[in-house]
């Protein structure tokens, strides 16, 4: 009998470098077929952002488009939520006498007990496959002597990229053309709030994301230490949006980057070196969630910090929502990311503090708000960084370094390019008053269409240092 190998698709939407999808197809008489499972009411719970969902959607047509080419038929199907994903999954491979299953995996909490669910489910079916495909090295890989997770980065990083130069990080082809001619089969089309992201600042598709990143590699990585930390310039790669769907994998990102700068891993002074420090960053969260699943439920990593008695001020949380906190760098950042689903790495980190340490908001609130709007959206990677930012996670900033978002904005932007982009109503005030642009608008007798500074940075400081000292204290 002919064996049917079924690849399922999740958050690897691409037929280059696919450990599944290789695997799938290294069987040269075996019948290959595809599906593709939307989960629109589990996309909700997971506050997915509807730009994302168009994101997911253009790429699904591009990835259908290339199994085409090689005759793997892509089946797609929704259903509500993981749970019922799983058993129309079973029905699906008794029906077509699927032999073995293929599938990369998923880190997060749901994700991993639904994979477990379906081998229970198919147990003495059909035979599964499952492969590390979206980072570099598997979770628990990189662990201390004692064999535990590594709780700062640094460590992290050197054990990491200690093993990874002896790992088999080498990328594999997109697999040849299959005999059978396959029928194309329409994509259902997904249940769920529909935002399309501007295709010319994140266009789809596999050719699109390699572009990307071969022209980032050869032109700009050099620079990219000088240049990442200021939002003016077209100083970052942008391609967090094709890693967080899988259109792109880290290993395309490595071996890329190695190919145009060989010494990246001996000068750790480099651009090239300081790139490939974020990628390892995504690698630190995600192994992270797998050693301490209680990240995947919005627990604190560090306990005491959930003593912080939080600010419920609603009026504050939706003036940082749409922009209006009178702080020019921080409503630049938040309309960027409300106009775009992106938004520049050190802004994260900026407006992210100013919601945590002036606003004293719940750092989830920031979260989820950040995970509905983004099109990079990534637990573990936006997890992490809120955690960061709140002095609660692993490898945290101490909650007594509280970021001047006026200071910051100075620093970063400094003759306020980015913050006009994004403000119109700041485009009269000069490079050297942008940062303060009431006091401006008193000495010239003009009135500005822009909320005055929700709060005073030097007393919201104060505020937040009580709160967290008290926190702390209370829990002994």
């Amino acid at each position: 009998m002919t064996a049917t190998h079924l690849v399922w698709f999740r958050n690897d939407l691409r037929i280059t470098d696919n450990r599944a999808l290789h695997a799938a197809c290294q069987d040269i008489h075996a019948k290959v077929i595809a599906v593709y499972i939307a989960t629109p009411e589990q996309w909700q719970q997971h506050d997915m952002a509807p730009r994302q969902a168009a994101f997911i959607q253009q790429n699904l047509d591009c990835l259908d488009a290339s199994l085409a080419e090689k005759n793997i038929p892509l089946f797609s199907h929704q259903c509500a939520d993981f749970a019922e994903s799983v058993e129309w999954l079973s029905g699906f491979c008794q029906k077509n006498d699927v032999t073995d299953l293929f599938y990369n995996r998923q880190y997060e909490l749901n994700e991993r007990r639904r994979d477990d669910r379906v081998g229970e489910l198919l147990q003495g079916k059909c035979t599964l496959h499952a492969f590390d495909d979206s980072l570099l090295l598997p979770p628990g890989s990189v662990v201390t002597g004692s064999g535990e997770m590594y709780k700062v980065f640094t460590p992290f990083r050197k054990s990491f990229l200690q093993r990874l130069t002896h790992s088999d990080a080498r990328c594999l082809p997109a697999p040849k053309p299959r005999a059978d001619n396959a029928e194309r089969l329409p994509l259902v089309p997904f249940d769920y709030p529909l935002e399309q992201p501007d295709p010319s600042l994140f266009p789809a598709g596999e050719d699109a994301a390699l572009q990307r990143l071969r022209s980032f590699c050869r032109e700009r990585v050099q620079d990219y230490q000088q240049q990442r930390d200021i939002p003016a310039i077209d100083g970052t790669s942008c391609l967090s949006p094709y890693l967080a769907i899988g259109v792109l994998s880290p290993r395309q990102c490595f071996n890329r980057l190695l190919a145009e700068c060989p010494q990246t891993l001996e000068d750790d002074q480099s651009g090239a070196f300081v790139w490939l420090n974020e990628l390892v960053w995504r690698e630190f969260y995600r192994h992270l969630l797998v050693a301490y699943p209680k990240l995947c439920r919005h627990k604190p990593f560090i306990a005491w910090t959930d003593n912080v008695r939080w600010s419920g001020d609603a009026d504050h949380l939706a003036a940082w929502k749409a922009g209006r906190t009178g702080f020019p760098i921080v409503d630049a950042a938040m309309r960027q990311l409300n106009q775009t689903g992106w938004m520049h790495n050190r802004l994260r980190m900026i407006v992210a503090s100013f919601l945590v340490k002036d606003l004293l908001i719940n750092w989830r609130a920031g979260e989820r708000y950040f995970m509905s709007q983004l099109l990079d959206g990534d637990l573990a990677a936006n997890n992490g960084g809120w955690q960061w930012a709140a002095s609660s996670g692993t490898d945290a900033a101490p909650y007594f370094r509280i970021f001047n978002p006026t200071t910051q904005g100075e620093r970063f932007d400094k003759k306020g390019d980015f913050i006009r982009r994004w403000v119109p109503e700041l485009a009269d005030v000069p490079d050297s008053d942008i940062h303060h642009p009431h006091q401006w608008a008193i000495k010239q007798g003009r009135v500005l269409d822009y909320p005055e500074p929700l709060v005073d940075h030097a007393v919201a400081r104060k505020q937040t240092l009580q709160a967290f000292e008290e926190a702390k204290r209370g829990a002994g």
